[in-house]
């Protein structure tokens, strides 16, 4: 089954804290992750950020609207619990409880007229009851990089080859290799030897060389491109090397991997663009925001 949004959550969380104890936010998440039945898979999926899992995002949401309508309450720091207001819907023995059935208290349809005086008007219509804040602002921003991305990876592909060696020595020197730009830019200089692109530091000191493979192709990637890589890193006496394409790999190009000891990293035109975009090659900032929380500590002092 789908990852179940915060109002259907809300109904299941009631029914839990019913037994009138004290529960914490990890727990309730952990019985609720049971009762839905999700596969690990699903209770692991994780916002665009990956800084926490959708399904604990939604319960953490559905208790706040539960709160904000008085049917939960929080005695002290990090617990809640079914408040008299609470038992007497649950006695009513609903069969959902959505945002709709909550708006019948004040103090809630108070917390929702603040919550749509502080988003614009424009950007009104993109809110879904379904979604938190956190995913609404976290899939937001994952399409503006995706956008962005296709933006990049159009660029590049346009770019003259020259242009294409300067940018794969900045990013990996971004990355960490190669010590300085001179410094590997006087490293990978097309040295067109026996199916090698160039060659770079692995770091700054030059303990290890990293040999390169780069592509400004709008073709698929096979098998024999990476396997005449492998023996040209062979006849090099290298074993570690980095295939970059402004295209794709195909399917048996991504499963090849050497039966020796060498080690080859595939880099495609969407992982680039990501990585350009995490390493700030080509691009600038244009906003940046800060999404903060209450620090609990704090208020204990």
């Amino acid at each position: 089954m789908p990852i179940p949004d915060f109002q259907t959550i809300m109904l299941p969380l009631m029914q839990y804290t019913s037994d009138g104890n004290e529960h914490t936010l990890r727990e309730s998440i952990e019985f609720l992750a049971k009762q839905f039945k999700l596969t690990e898979e699903e209770r692991t999926e994780l916002l665009p950020s990956g800084v926490q899992s959708i399904f604990d995002n939604r319960v953490g949401w559905a208790k706040t609207h539960l709160y904000k309508a008085g049917l939960l309450s929080s005695p002290r720091r990090s617990v809640f619990i079914i408040s008299d207001r609470g038992r007497e819907v649950l006695n009513r023995k609903p069969e959902y409880i959505n945002i709709n059935l909550l708006k019948q208290f004040p103090e809630y349809v108070e917390f929702i007229k603040k919550k749509k005086e502080q988003v614009p008007e424009k950007e009104k219509s993109s809110e879904t009851e379904e979604s938190t804040p956190e995913e609404t602002l976290e899939y937001a921003y994952q399409e503006l990089k995706n956008s962005l991305a296709d933006e990049i990876l159009a660029r590049v592909k346009a770019s003259s080859p020259g242009f294409f060696e300067k940018l794969v020595v900045e990013l990996l020197v971004r990355m960490g290799y190669g010590g300085s730009i001179k410094d590997a830019g006087k490293a990978t200089r097309l040295v067109k030897d026996e199916g090698i692109d160039g060659i770079i530091k692995e770091d700054k000191l030059g303990l290890d060389v990293i040999y390169i493979q780069a592509k400004k192709w709008e073709y698929s990637v096979g098998r024999p491109e990476i396997q005449k890589f492998v023996g040209a890193l062979a006849g090099q006496g290298a074993n570690k090397g980095v295939f970059i394409t402004t295209s794709t790999f195909s399917q048996d190009a991504l499963n090849y991997a050497p039966k020796n000891d060498t080690k080859i990293v595939l880099i495609d035109g969407n992982k680039l663009a990501d990585y350009m975009i995490e390493f700030n090659v080509g691009v600038t900032t244009a906003r940046t925001f800060e999404v903060k929380k209450i620090d609990s500590d704090f208020f204990e002092m």
